[in-house]
Order: structure tokens, then sequence, then C-alpha cells
């Protein structure tokens, strides 16, 4: 029989962490333990810190990917502003890298894949298995009761440092706290708790705006019933100005590996 090779897509948020903790407990001798992680290179810097604290704790080694670009980049390569509706970044820069990487380098008949959704996501979760085939794709904690304060402070009682985005409340600690998917209500914490980090996203997206020469953004405009580009310039002079206009308890989701 041969052994298995256990690919855990680590994202650098806990809920991977945790669940590559599950997976090597379980795990038989002579399995393989791979913690996967496709950088976007907009990462926060203590998401880079955790990430090898993590790995140190859980007793593998970081296996680090990246295409090579920034999601800048491949807005302005591929000409289109990813938003909520075609995320490209996590397309070009996580799936398609991730499935690359298991190709060239796993079996799908030996190699399990895992993901750090648990059990109020599960409907993320299967909405992504059928999209992985044939790779098979698990998600543990999805079978556990653990909230994300659980894994937070199980992360704090094994000595991992906590990272600022979390302790910020920001949802996760992808791209630096922003994304492309995220809602109004999140980049208003954004702009609120890390405004140099606010700053970059707009300065970022203007630019992209620039070299496309299009009225394109993120986040949207949806008053009065009709749907229009806001930019985040626009919401940061909005939040100034007219804060009762907008929505500030849409936060959006990022999907990265699994949507």
């Amino acid at each position: 029989m041969s052994n298995t090779t256990h690919v855990v897509h680590f994202s650098g948020g806990v809920g991977s962490w945790a669940t590559a903790k599950l997976v090597h407990a379980a795990q038989h001798h002579g399995d393989t333990l791979v913690l996967l992680f496709a950088d976007t290179l907009i990462e926060d810097q203590d998401t880079y810190r955790f990430l090898e604290a993590a790995a140190a704790n859980v007793g593998a080694p970081l296996t680090r990917i990246a295409e090579g670009r920034t999601p800048w980049q491949v807005f302005k390569d591929e000409g289109f502003l990813a938003n909520t509706r075609v995320d490209l970044c996590s397309r070009i820069l996580k799936r398609d890298l991730l499935r690359n990487w298991l190709e060239a380098n796993c079996d799908p008949a030996t190699t399990v894949n895992y993901i750090g959704i648990d059990w109020t996501e599960i409907h993320r979760f299967q909405r992504a298995r059928p999209r992985w085939e044939p790779w098979q794709l698990e998600a543990p904690l999805t079978e556990t009761f653990m909230t994300k304060a659980d894994l937070l402070k199980w992360a704090t009682a094994e000595g991992l440092p906590e990272q600022r985005l979390y302790r910020m409340g920001m949802p996760h600690a992808n791209c630096g706290g922003g994304c492309v998917k995220a809602g109004q209500g999140h980049f208003a914490k954004l702009l609120r708790e890390f405004p140099e980090r606010f700053g970059e996203w707009e300065q970022q997206e203007q630019e992209v705006r620039d070299h496309l020469g299009k009225d394109v953004a993120i986040l949207r405009d949806r008053r009065g019933g009709d749907t229009t580009p806001m930019t985040l310039q626009q919401l940061r002079h909005r939040l100034d100005t007219q804060p009762d206009q907008l929505d500030l308890f849409d936060f959006g989701g990022c999907g990265c590996a699994i949507d």
C-alpha cells in the first residue's frame, strides 16, 4: 500500500495552521506532510512571520511557491481590475498555481489536500470539493465545533505570535488585510485600523484605473437601485461626509484557494 502525501494549503491564517495540526496528529508512519503556501507577494509582514513560526510548530517544512507577480501587476497585465464577481488574482496567483504544483509533484491516487475551512463555512467546502477533482479535498475543521476564537486561543497556548490583522479585528489575514472580494465595511475597517495599508490599496487601485483608462473599481455603489463603481478614494471621502450612505455591514469574503 502506497504512503499518502498530505498537502495542507497553508494560507497564513489560523485555520490552516489548526488544520495542519490535526492532519499531522492523524497521519500514519511513512506519510508525507506538505505545508504549501502560495505567496501573492503582498502579505502582511506579520503573516510571513506567523507562517514560519506555524510551520515550525507543526513540525513540517514550509513549501513556498509564487507566480512572480503581485495582484496589481496581474490586473495591469490582464487588463482587468478584479472585484467581488471576478477574482482573477485568486485564480492566477492561488488556485492555478496550487493545482500546477500538485500536478508536477503529486499523484492524485495517493494525495489528499486540506483547507482551513471550519464548520461555519461548510457550504464553501462543499462547493469547492468537486472543483478540485481529481484531487481529494478535505476540511478537518468542518468536523469540529471550534470557532475562530477557539483557534486563536489554541495558537496562543502553543506559543505562536498573534497576527496584528487579527488583533485589529480583520476577518482574515490574507493579502495584507485587503481583498478584492471585500465589501464597504471591510475597507472602512481597514482604513480605521490600518490607514497606511488602506492608502497602499487606494493608490494601487488608482494606478490600475489609470493604466486601463477605465472607470473601474473594487467596490460597488448600489444606492438608488443602480450599481456603479466605487473607488477606495470615494469610499474614504464618503466616510468623512456621508457615512450613513454606506453599507458598513458589508464585509464580503476572500475565497482565495477554494472559491
